[in-house]
């Protein structure tokens, strides 16, 4: 609250130097948070032209990107904070993202664009949350901060289930869908194993031990020719759609679990958020 750029409340996280005589250089050293695109996917243009800008008004030093998402710029002087701010608007078409008592910047995982498991458009789930909210964005009204994280399966890539006040999480509520043939050859071993994660090497996979009794509820089971599942007991982890990722996928009826309230108290320990919504 002691700096910021016209009209708004959040964004701008002021940085000052307890002996400037000494450091004169950090003297200021704000730091800035923008609303990164959402999936984080972004051109080598608009990253060209981000770094030129923030070479000239700021010290060149980014994170990319913080525990909420933004891409952060840091260390600039209070007077260049408005011409940051106008740079960022004008010719880059970014906004700053959500800082202080309010919602922060949504985040989201790579969804439909790149991920063949995912059972929502994060994408544009994070863009209408965005634009709906933009008054809770910039202009701190909250308590306390919140989050909204958005992951398009149960893989849960953002880990929204344990670092957001409002996880959407991509779930689906019929059948996993089994290839037979596909579940053999990876017994077989005539394919790789989780997709490629542990080595490329083809080698038969252990179902009973690498798959059916690593299953929380105990809902699946191999007779030696074909897979079972008891979908009714299924809790959707996806661990054995990412194990035998050419033999398993999930259904075709999907939609969003809804949770809320992780966080991570110093005394209790880290919570994972609720089910307040089973499906959506």
């Amino acid at each position: 609250g002691i700096v910021g750029v016209f009209g708004y409340g959040g964004g701008v996280i002021g940085r000052y130097c307890d002996r400037p005589d000494l450091f004169p250089n950090v003297a200021h050293f704000h730091t800035l948070r923008v609303n990164q695109p959402a999936s984080k996917f972004y051109t080598t243009e608009i990253l060209r032209k981000l770094c030129d800008m923030w070479e000239e008004k700021g010290s060149g030093l980014f994170n990319f990107h913080g525990s909420t998402g933004d891409i952060i710029l840091l260390g600039t002087t209070t007077d260049q904070l408005e011409p940051v701010f106008y740079d960022l608007t004008h010719e880059l078409g970014m906004d700053l993202g959500g800082s202080g008592s309010n919602l922060r910047t949504p985040s989201c995982c790579v969804g439909r664009a790149r991920c063949e498991w995912s059972c929502l458009d994060t994408q544009d789930i994070t863009y209408d949350l965005t634009m709906t909210y933009q008054d809770e964005l910039h202009r701190p009204m909250f308590p306390y901060k919140f989050k909204f994280k958005v992951s398009g399966c149960p893989n849960d890539c953002v880990a929204a289930i344990a670092r957001a006040d409002c996880s959407i999480i991509g779930t689906w509520r019929d059948n996993i869908k089994i290839d037979q043939e596909a579940v053999r050859a990876y017994v077989g071993g005539e394919l790789v194993p989780n997709g490629g994660a542990h080595g490329f090497e083809k080698r038969p996979l252990d179902i009973q031990a690498e798959v059916i009794d690593k299953c929380p509820t105990r809902c699946m089971e191999w007779d030696g020719k074909n897979l079972k599942i008891w979908d009714e007991e299924c809790t959707r982890c996806m661990h054995c759609i990412n194990v035998m990722p050419r033999a398993l996928r999930p259904g075709d009826d999907v939609g969003a679990t809804i949770l809320v309230g992780a966080k991570a108290p110093i005394l209790e320990g880290a919570q994972l958020s609720s089910v307040v919504i089973p499906f959506m």
